[in-house]
């Protein structure tokens, strides 16, 4: 069966505000995440991802009142992420509004969670994110906290892994172009797509329809962007419209 693509734009939340930055360096505030989140889906989005990511490097669960302030403001599937290392994290951000929860670091540190989470709630809400970083020219390494630990583990292996232990999606970002525009990093996702039979979520590059085609072509069925939606280069909408252009079969 063909997916249609959702184009999922990205609220990186610290202390309660959006920001972005180049692999979560020198952020700038881009705004509230309630407001920018009903902007969002007036513009098109299919769906929403919110990741707090200061939750796991200061050791803190993601803020709920955050979670229900978007959900209130919010009919889009939502996706939250950041500082989830159990069960009752998890359940938290579901019962505040969350409809898929993401974990990165916690299941790298103990996979078991992913088979926890997905006996609970159902694979369909278990999200495993991979912060993945070029090891050698063809091999990838999954990072953790932020970017801050290299892993050695192959990102590829780690997703087949996951996704035989219950993961039902992968959101998978390249750390090398995080910020940058120069578009997602195909043989990352080639690679993962490889190895799931799960949807794959692109992230780290996007800057343009032509990138998120090639994403699509390599194997991706979401693709994620922040600074493009932040700073108003693009709205989901107009990429759409771009990508149907080119043949990606895109929901309404």
């Amino acid at each position: 069966m063909v997916l249609t693509v959702r184009v999922i734009p990205c609220l990186d939340v610290r202390d309660g505000q959006v920001v972005k930055g180049v692999q979560f360096q020198n952020l700038r505030a881009a705004g509230d995440p309630a407001e920018l989140a009903a902007e969002y889906e007036r513009q098109g989005a299919d769906e929403l991802a919110l990741l707090d990511i200061s939750a796991t490097p200061q050791g803190k669960r993601t803020c709920v009142e955050t979670i229900r302030r978007v959900r209130a403001a919010l009919m889009l599937p939502l996706l939250v992420g950041g500082g989830v290392r159990s069960v009752d994290d998890a359940a938290a951000l579901l019962e505040a509004g969350a409809d898929k929860v993401s974990i990165n670091t916690a299941a790298v540190e103990r996979p078991e969670l992913i088979d926890e989470l997905a006996d609970r709630f159902g694979r369909q809400c278990m999200v495993l994110a991979i912060d993945a970083a070029m090891a050698t020219d063809d091999r990838f390494e999954v990072v953790t906290r932020s970017g801050k630990c290299r892993t050695g583990i192959d990102a590829a292996v780690w997703a087949g892994q996951a996704a035989q232990r219950g993961a039902g999606e992968i959101l998978l970002t390249s750390w090398d172009r995080d910020g940058t525009l120069e578009g997602y990093h195909l043989g990352l996702i080639t690679q993962v797509a490889g190895e799931v039979d799960v949807p794959i979520i692109a992230s780290g590059g996007a800057r343009s329809a032509e990138h998120m085609a090639e994403a699509v072509a390599a194997g991706a069925t979401g693709l994620l962007a922040a600074s493009i939606f932040h700073y108003r280069q693009w709205t989901a909408s107009q990429l759409k419209d771009q990508l149907a252009t080119m043949g990606v079969e895109v929901r309404p």
